[in-house]
């Protein structure tokens, strides 16, 4: 990646898989123009977070944005769906109860 402060233009190289008649990959080039300083700096923050490269890390940036690839869209909620036992379940609707009472005075 290629960083040029004085028209705050960065240069990437994206990788995609070809399936077709030639099984390969395909280099596709990205430009991206006008990136804020601060985006710049998320992005580099985002890089070492994730351990990745610039070029990595933009694409699960992506990715993640538009639901596709690796970066699918999930709340993250799905793996917990159904893994509490009913003692469990009890004691979370023990829990909130009271926030199921309706205050009277706030309704009238």
């Amino acid at each position: 990646m290629q960083y040029d402060e004085s028209n705050e233009c960065v240069t990437m190289n994206a990788r995609f898989e070809y399936i077709g008649p030639r099984r390969g990959i395909s280099m596709r080039h990205l430009t991206i123009r006008n990136v804020s300083p601060e985006l710049a700096r998320a992005l580099e923050q985002e890089k070492r977070a994730r351990g990745t490269s610039l070029n990595r890390t933009v694409l699960g940036v992506l990715e993640a944005a538009l639901g596709v690839g690796r970066g699918r869209r999930s709340n993250g909620l799905a793996e917990l769906a159904g893994t509490w036992s009913e003692e469990e379940l009890a004691r979370f609707e023990e829990a909130i109860a009271v926030t199921e009472q309706v205050d009277e005075e706030l309704w009238r």
